[in-house]
């Protein structure tokens, strides 16, 4: 695939640019350093903000130590745990396949916004806990529509439909490793080998400031563009002028703002754990069931911008990758 350079801020938006330049900075709602918590996390963007909610609000704030995607190295534990920060679902569960692999005891979770890739192996767990669902973002000053159907969007994704109401369409993708990249294809009916030349797949996901001109169009996971606006905790307003659309001419929020679980485009999203630790005492108390710890926190799941799911906790799905 042919992976379009990103040069294309023009002097419309530089202003608006240096006057956010302090809002893009990401949140570090981290640990404090030197604070080694009993289970430590890292992966997906989509959950960051509300795993960093449930941190704080489960156990005193002293069980879960939850990493946020983009930042500096980390530190995990205090000896030998000096990690580059893994970006996204897929490097988050690499990073704890390897810890696993290496016995180094630096991961016990990671966060995933996508399900299982490879089941060729049950060597680890995914473990639902929400509902999210992503939809399309555009920049509300643009005359792109906010109304698309399934096939309009896989014909942007395959760079067939260029334009739409005289606007060239400039389509992005999230960075390598992306739950919600891989989410957003597969809901498209494409693939990483079937996407089009077109597509600019280097941008951060759910950052709307990244849609800098008029054609950008992007993936966005409706919890996250609901928990930025709400920006509970340490969550940082993202979204810049985006503003989310309709798919199939279903709306991706309710009347009251929440996130609609029966837009098309809806995913359970995931803390993935090693299938041999399930039994351990911090893991199942914690992730395991609907009775444990995470799954017993509804409002902070909701007020994170998330729907709750009747099979928090479940076992079942189980993979490699």
């Amino acid at each position: 695939m042919n992976v379009k350079s990103r040069v294309r801020i023009g002097a419309l938006v530089g202003a608006t640019a240096l006057a956010l330049g302090a809002l893009a900075v990401p949140a570090q709602a981290d640990p404090p350093p030197g604070e080694y918590r009993v289970l430590a996390g890292v992966g997906s963007d989509t959950t960051q903000d509300v795993f960093n909610g449930l941190g704080n609000a489960v156990a005193s704030g002293d069980l879960i130590a939850s990493y946020n995607a983009t930042g500096p190295a980390i530190k995990t534990r205090q000896v030998n745990c000096d990690l580059t920060r893994p970006n996204g679902s897929s490097a988050g569960i690499n990073a704890l396949r390897n810890a696993v692999d290496n016995t180094t005891g630096c991961l016990d979770f990671a966060r995933s916004s996508r399900g299982v890739a490879n089941d060729s192996t049950t060597d680890l767990t995914w473990i639902p806990f929400a509902k999210d669902a992503v939809t399309f973002a555009v920049r509300g000053d643009s005359d792109l529509p906010t109304a698309l159907t399934t096939e309009d969007l896989t014909e942007i994704y395959t760079c067939e439909l260029d334009e739409l109401n005289g606007v060239a369409l400039t389509p992005l993708l999230p960075q390598a490793g992306s739950g919600t990249r891989s989410f957003f294809l597969g809901a498209l009916g494409l693939t990483e080998d079937t996407f089009g030349p077109c597509v600019d797949d280097t941008v951060q996901e759910h950052n709307g400031e990244e849609l800098d001109s008029e054609g950008d169009i992007a993936p966005y996971s409706i919890a996250q563009y609901i928990a930025q606006g709400n920006q509970p905790g340490d969550v940082i307003d993202r979204r810049g002028f985006s503003v989310l659309g309709s798919v199939d001419g279903v709306q991706p929020q309710l009347a009251d703002g929440r996130l609609n679980t029966a837009f098309p485009f809806n995913r359970d999203v995931y803390n993935v754990v090693p299938t041999a630790n399930l039994g351990l005492p911090n893991i199942e108390s914690t992730f395991v069931t609907g009775d444990s710890l995470v799954c017993g926190q509804d409002a902070v799941i909701e007020e994170y911008g998330f729907g709750t799911v009747a099979n928090c906790g479940d076992v079942s799905l189980k993979g490699e990758s």
